[in-house]
């Protein structure tokens, strides 16, 4: 494999590497690193390393949402672990699914809270950190709904809209991620976006049928996604053959935002 769209001598960070796209991309790098870390909540990224045997990942618990000691703990596992060369942030925007109607203010305020600001304050630390040493690359995970508005049309109760609260916080991750490409630019650390479209989690498939079958056919290629795909555009913001690619977004959505 050519070093330029190789991972064989880095070691990368996948934050939420436990969760529903975490595990996919975790699991599909693990053999391509030097080294994974696979972070999440306490015990899950450890059950993920243990389940699936990965030979080179390295579980370590993290709490983003703590955000009075997030800072200090991504240090700590800087220590242990050394600089990154790649970190994947994927913990999502918190909401708590209730409408615009249902949703208070302090519910709101409270989403950005637990976030949004664990993104700005993780990026930062991390960036800071691979700026001293002239690289890296920081992929973080917005979502459709940061771009364009859930279709009420196909909402049937109990199943209820993606809710706003998350989609704003989505979207303003998207230019938070323009504004840290241009600061890090110039020290070699690249910033960029994976937006994902139509991937429910299986849970909410097996309990919604029917609305998968609507969702899919909202896009060109009639389908939802399957967690696996993607694995390969985030491979490729992490290698160097994205070496002049910074403070953009990639739509992994089947078509959906083009019509």
């Amino acid at each position: 494999m050519n070093p330029w769209y190789s991972l064989e001598k880095k070691t990368i960070w996948v934050i939420g590497g436990a969760g529903y796209f975490g595990s996919a991309i975790t699991e599909e790098i693990d053999p391509l690193c030097a080294k994974t870390l696979c972070i999440d909540l306490p015990g899950k990224a450890a059950a993920l390393v243990r389940q699936k045997k990965l030979p080179r990942a390295v579980a370590a618990d993290l709490d983003v949402t703590d955000i009075e000691r997030l800072e200090a703990n991504l240090n700590a596992l800087m220590a242990s672990h050394g600089v990154p060369d790649g970190v994947v942030y994927l913990p999502t925007a918190s909401s708590g699914g209730k409408t615009l109607a249902e949703l208070s203010k302090e519910e709101f305020q409270a989403s950005f809270d637990k976030g949004l600001t664990p993104v700005f304050v993780a990026c930062r630390v991390l960036a800071d950190r691979m700026k001293a040493r002239g690289s890296g690359s920081i992929v973080l995970y917005s979502s459709m709904y940061g771009i364009v508005s859930p279709d009420p049309r196909i909402y049937h109760l109990p199943n209820k809209p993606n809710p706003i609260d998350y989609g704003a916080g989505k979207a303003a991750l998207l230019q938070m991620n323009r504004y840290f490409a241009v600061h890090y630019a110039p020290f070699g650390v690249r910033f960029n976006s994976i937006v994902p479209g139509p991937f429910p989690h299986p849970g909410t498939q097996k309990q919604y049928p029917d609305f998968m079958k609507e969702l899919g056919n909202k896009n060109p290629m009639n389908r939802i996604g399957v967690n696996t795909e993607v694995v390969g555009p985030t491979l490729m913001f992490l290698t160097d053959s994205a070496s002049y690619v910074t403070g953009q977004y990639l739509m992994v959505d089947g078509g959906w935002t083009i019509w």
